[in-house]
Order: structure tokens, then sequence, then C-alpha cells
């Protein structure tokens, strides 16, 4: 079978190309894929090729698929897998497969290492390995794009899982968020803070008070038009904007909103120093602080209160993606309704839209980049799309309208109904 796909030769080399795929073995799966969100990794792995750890060294010779955020459907299962799959069902990938038998061994990944599977493709061949670790996820979900995006909010969901507590006395740590406590998302209205928000309110262990900060009104704005306190309130959270630059609304205002002076959970969605910096200075007793933004600077650093680690049992942990688990709580919870991924989406293309955009992935503003594979189309702002000529711009504007600015199940239905195929 014939596919067009996005593949990576070396550094920055990335061509949109159609190739004849292998027969599938008897082990192995094939696939259409509908729907891919470009991720920062790809940029990195784009930009460095073989010198990333999860890129051959081989890749000028044997190129791979880029692009690991996707969804699509099975097309033909082989017999090795017969009465677990079928032809017809849906599903997402974790990409992290930690399996020897991937061609850069235990850190290959669809997306980074394969010849024949990848994001950024029509049709995949699905190997093994994927399927022996339990990474080929069912997905019964009403949009393609949801699958896509399971994997970004699965290290949301990951991030509220790293984090850990303590009982003085007792060296067991109790993992997770406080349930019934407090809880500060800070840089928290960007796309993966909208996700946070979006899983506090939501999930079954949620915190009673969820303060979310940044340094821009508009931003804040939106994020209280999209999660609303009302919303927040119905599903027993209380649900507090603040903007931090404001007079007044630093550290001790901050403090103050908590019932005990401190907060049991904080999470930092910008690698910012300052606010980190912050972050250390707003946690309560037992206070577990998560960096989920990680650097593009090896040298990063920031000033952490010492004092407090030994007599407040202060502490920090990292989180920088979610595991199977992570990823099947999100598609289920996607599916039941229960989470709306599409605040994350800010512009959508089709495969011929990938290469410029992930090359540039870093200059270009807003949220996730969200492509479909078989259609035609430049990458487009969502915040654009009244403003272009053509009846598909039209009808996806005024769908993303009644949506409240966001995309949804209708627009992606008919954008794959009447965007020129690729």
């Amino acid at each position: 079978m014939k596919t067009k796909a996005v593949r990576l030769y070396g550094e920055s080399d990335l061509r949109l190309e159609e190739f004849e795929l292998p027969a599938i073995k008897e082990s192995e799966i094939l696939a259409k894929i509908v729907s891919d969100s470009i991720c920062m990794s790809s940029y990195k792995a784009a930009t460095q090729g073989p010198r990333h750890k999860r890129v051959p060294d081989d890749v000028a010779e044997n190129p791979v698929i880029i692009g690991h955020e996707f969804c699509g459907e099975i097309v033909e299962v082989g017999a090795k897998w017969a009465e677990q799959f079928k032809a017809g069902d849906r599903f997402s990938i974790q990409p992290a497969l930690v399996d020897e038998a991937g061609p850069v061994g235990v850190l290959s990944a669809p997306g980074y290492s394969y010849q024949n599977i990848g994001g950024d493709a029509q049709y995949v061949v699905i190997p093994e390995e994927v399927m022996r670790n339990n990474c080929l996820l069912s997905f019964n979900g009403e949009a393609y794009y949801h699958g896509s995006l399971a994997e970004p909010v699965s290290c949301i969901v990951g991030g509220f899982h790293a984090n850990y507590h303590t009982t003085p006395g007792s060296y067991v740590h109790e993992m997770g968020i406080v349930e019934g406590g407090a809880m500060a998302l800070l840089a928290g209205v960007g796309p993966m803070g909208l996700g946070a928000i979006d899983y506090a309110i939501h999930c079954d262990r949620k915190p009673n008070l969820l303060v979310v900060t940044d340094i821009d009104n508009a931003r804040l704005e939106r994020a209280a038009s999209i999660y609303t306190v009302e919303e927040a309130k119905a599903n027993g959270v209380e649900l507090v904007y603040v903007n931090t630059a404001d007079e007044g609304k630093g550290v001790d205002y901050l403090k103050s909103l908590t019932p005990k002076g401190g907060y049991d959970d904080v999470f930092v969605y910008a690698p910012v120093r300052p606010v980190v910096e912050q972050a250390n200075q707003i946690l309560g007793f037992d206070g577990c602080l998560n960096f989920f933004a990680g650097p593009t600077n090896p040298e990063f650093v920031a000033e952490f209160n010492f004092y407090n680690v030994h007599y407040a049992a202060t502490h920090v942990v990292g989180t920088s993606g979610g595991n199977t688990d992570d990823m099947v709580e999100s598609l289920k919870m996607m599916e039941e309704g229960k989470l709306n991924p599409s605040t994350m989406i800010t512009h959508v293309g089709g495969l011929d839209a990938v290469i410029e955009t992930t090359l540039n992935l870093p200059n270009i503003p807003g949220g996730k980049k969200l492509i479909y594979n078989n259609v035609s189309m430049p990458l487009v702002a969502l915040d654009d799309l009244a403003g272009m000529d053509g009846e598909l711009y039209q009808g996806l504007a005024e769908i993303v309208a009644k949506h409240n600015g966001l995309w949804s199940p209708e627009a992606e239905q008919f954008l794959l109904a009447n965007a020129p195929r690729i």
C-alpha cells in the first residue's frame, strides 16, 4: 500500500513523500492515521536529527516518519492479534514503548525511530512491540482529535499522580494530589494549564480550592469563559483566577486564599525563575511543587527554601510525560465527556503543513497545532478563520464561533467532509 508521510532524513531535513509500505507480517497491524497534533518534542527530533537519542544514526539512509500524537482506524490485523483487534477499530498509541526490540532500543518510539510508523502519515504499519507493550489503545470517542490529544492530556494526568505527600513519623509517601486540598496552577492558562484546570475540576480526586494565575488579563478572561467559576463550583471546586502582576496580588495574597496559609499542591506551567520561586514561597506544610514545564536551558536554576524542606516537609517533583495508565484514563474520560481537550487547539492544517509547522514551532504562538493527514490545507489559526475567503474557511469559522472559539467534533467532521484531499 502506498502512503504519503513526512519523513526525517537529518538535521532540519523533513520531506513529504509518497512511498510503498511493506506488506504486514502476522505480528503487525496496518492502520490509517486521521489526525496528529504536533509536539515540541517533534521539533527537537527534527532539528537534531541523528543527534537525538530516539532517532536512529542511519536516518539519512533509512528515514523515519515523524509525529507521535496520533489517532486513526485499524485497516488490517495480522493473525497474531486477530482476537484482540479488528478492522475499523479506532485507536491511539502510547509512544513510550520501553522495549529493546525497537530501532534504538528502550528509547524507541513511533514518531522518532521507525520507518513505517509515525503520526504524520496517511497509513502506517504498527510493529509488534507496540501491541506487546499494551501501547495500542482502543478509543471510542466521537472525534479523532480527542485521541490525538490523549498523549498530551496524559502528561497532565501523570503530573497529578506524580505529586506525593507524607505523614509525620512515617516514611511512606502517599501518591497523588491532596484530595480536598488547596491547589495552585501558576502560569496556568496556556494550553497545558487549561487542560490541567479541566482535569482538576472533573477528575475523581479534586482539590477544594483551585487558584489559577497568570500575568495576562486577556488570557485569564479567556480561561474563565471556558472553565467558569460556576462550573467548578458545581463540581465541588472553588475556582479563583488571579493576575499576579496586579498590585497586592503576589505571594501574601495567594497564601491568604488558603485555609492554612499555604498550598498542598502547586504546579508550575512556565519555566520562568520568578514563577518557580513564587511557587516555592506559597507552599504550605508538606506542600509539593510540581515543576511541569521543562526548560530548554540546561543551566536553569531557581532558589528553593531548604529551611522549609527540613522543618515544613516541602518538596519538589518534576514530570515530563504520562504512562500508559495515564493515557488510558485520559481516553476514558474523553469518551465519557468528562474532559474536553479542545481548549488546547489553536491551529489546524493538512499534511502539507507539517514540515513548515514543525521546523518553526517555537515561533508560532498559541497552543496545539492539529494536523489532518488526508487533507491539503495550510496551517490556519482558529482566530483567523473568519477573515479568510472560501466556503471551507467560512464554514469552519461559523462552527468555531458557535463553540466559543474552540475546535469541536462538528468542526472536525466539516473539515474532513469538505477540505481538498492531499
